[in-house]
């Protein structure tokens, strides 16, 4: 069944959108529409946070709560699912506890961006029991507040391990898991003016799309794509949203390698790499936010090609591969080399990123790192990425460097690779390497960093990563 409705829960009810605008953003929906202006716009990029709102998703016979960035949702992804704002937070004009708590502890100033840690910290109160001051700053990492300042903030948060748990969301949960069963699933077919809209239930059906509207822009999070409308002002005439596909929402192992769902939340792997490859896990804490974490994907970083996405460097090192999928075919394709030019991919029309493997390199030691400004919810200046196979003698058998940020493209280091691969540890050898740098990348100046700053980082980096191999060596020998 195709529906041109969008549905969806709000204060206990189930709301009908008949053929909304596709490029309409939740964030303008919410203060218009349904005339919530609680909800802020700061940036309208996802950095900021003031535009938090809190999304329901029905999994197991259960509800998921996930904090978003509205500013860069459209409103066609509320399908299915249970939309809360600030303003309804309140019950029979009592102030939820996390509100009480910024209250109590003096967490607003000038209030701007209040309501988006309120919304940040409803989130955490609704997904932990308890809360740590690790738990609370990745909870409100994708907040920024320039006046109150973050003590009292997280002083709040901290306060709220005296509450119970329980608010009048949990009182009604039964209510709201009935409203969000009675919402079917259904394929999503939105024309609205000259603007077309796509929310397949399966892949068949993606692939049945993709043959009549090969020109269409596919979206899972939308994290950068919608920055299209947010800030270059332009249409997205026609979408097909993959993140309502549940059969690419997976995360498989097995002896060789992990696969990764091209709809798989970036937050899901993150928790889930960590036994394998810790400072993967270590870099996806600081890729954005838990906002942009919760939705966005690593099937979406690939294909959007961008020079800073922090997981392509990583990728690959490890060797990584995409499944590639059409209307009759499957092709396997190593990352390395799927790039071709600033933010162009060996992608053809037709055709869409199924999954993505990873090798599980047991002997190998991985090593990530990423500068920027920021610790927390910022762009990186460099990233690299370092796969060494070691042996008995202290001699590198095989090795991956990949940096992104150094140029238009994520890519590996192969001049670099190449005077390491079947050497010994040596500072003479290093510094050949870093010397070969030069030769593998030619940085830009931008606002991030200059080109100097960049080139300078990344040799630092590769010498950083092979004190910490040297070390890690020594431990190994005389243990």
């Amino acid at each position: 069944m195709t529906s041109n409705i969008i549905k969806f829960v709000h204060k206990n009810e189930i709301v009908e959108l008949s053929n909304p605008d596709p490029n309409e953003t939740l964030l303008n929906f919410i203060r218009t529409k349904l005339k919530k202006t609680g909800t802020k716009e700061g940036c309208a990029e996802g950095g900021c946070g003031a535009c938090t709102v809190v999304l329901g998703e029905l999994k197991n016979n259960n509800i998921n709560y996930k904090a978003i960035n509205a500013c860069i949702a459209f409103v066609t992804s509320l399908e299915g699912k249970q939309l809360i704002l600030v303003e309804d937070l309140v019950s029979k004009n009592e102030l939820h506890p996390v509100q009480k708590a910024m209250v109590n502890y003096h967490g607003s100033q000038c209030g701007f961006c209040t309501p988006g840690f309120v919304m940040a910290l409803f989130a955490m109160y609704k997904n932990y029991s308890s809360y740590n001051e690790a738990i609370i700053k990745d909870s409100i990492q994708g907040n920024l507040c320039r006046c109150t300042g973050y003590r009292p903030i997280i002083d709040a948060a901290k306060s709220l391990n005296k509450e119970s748990g329980l608010d009048h969301f949990s009182r009604n949960k039964k209510i709201t898991l009935g409203l969000l069963k009675k919402i079917k699933q259904r394929n999503i077919a939105i024309i609205n003016g000259n603007k077309k809209y796509f929310a397949p239930k399966s892949v068949n059906e993606l692939k049945s799309i993709l043959r009549q509207e090969p020109n269409s822009k596919l979206i899972s999070g939308g994290t950068d794509v919608s920055l299209i409308v947010t800030k270059e002002r332009k249409n997205l005439n026609s979408l097909i949203y993959m993140n309502s596909i549940n059969e690419l929402n997976y995360i498989k192992e097995n002896n060789s390698y992990i696969e990764v769902g091209a709809t798989t939340p970036l937050i899901n792997f993150e928790s889930f790499v960590k036994k394998y490859f810790p400072d993967f896990s270590q870099i996806l804490k600081r890729y954005g936010s838990v906002q942009i974490r919760n939705i966005c994907t690593i099937a979406g970083n690939i294909a959007t090609a961008s020079p800073i996405g922090d997981t392509l460097p990583l990728l690959l090192a490890l060797d990584s591969q995409i499944v590639i999928k059409d209307k009759s075919k499957t092709q396997i394709l190593p990352l390395n080399g799927f790039f071709i030019g600033y933010r162009k991919t060996k992608l053809k029309k037709g055709q869409f990123i199924h999954s993505i493997r990873i090798p599980l390199l047991k002997k190998n030691i991985f090593k990530a790192y990423k500068i920027s400004k920021r610790i927390d919810d910022d762009i990186s200046s460099v990233c690299a990425s370092f796969n060494i196979e070691i042996n008995n003698n202290n001699k590198i058998k095989k090795i991956r460097i990949a940096y992104g940020g150094m140029t238009s493209i994520p890519k590996r280091a192969f001049n670099c690779e190449k005077i390491l691969l079947n050497s010994f540890l040596s500072d003479k050898t290093i510094d050949k390497a870093k010397k070969l740098l030069e030769k593998d990348f030619k940085p830009i100046t931008d606002v991030r960093a200059s080109k100097k700053y960049r080139m300078e980082v990344a040799k630092n980096l590769l010498e950083k990563c092979f004190l910490e191999v040297k070390q890690k060596k020594l431990i190994r020998i005389n243990a």
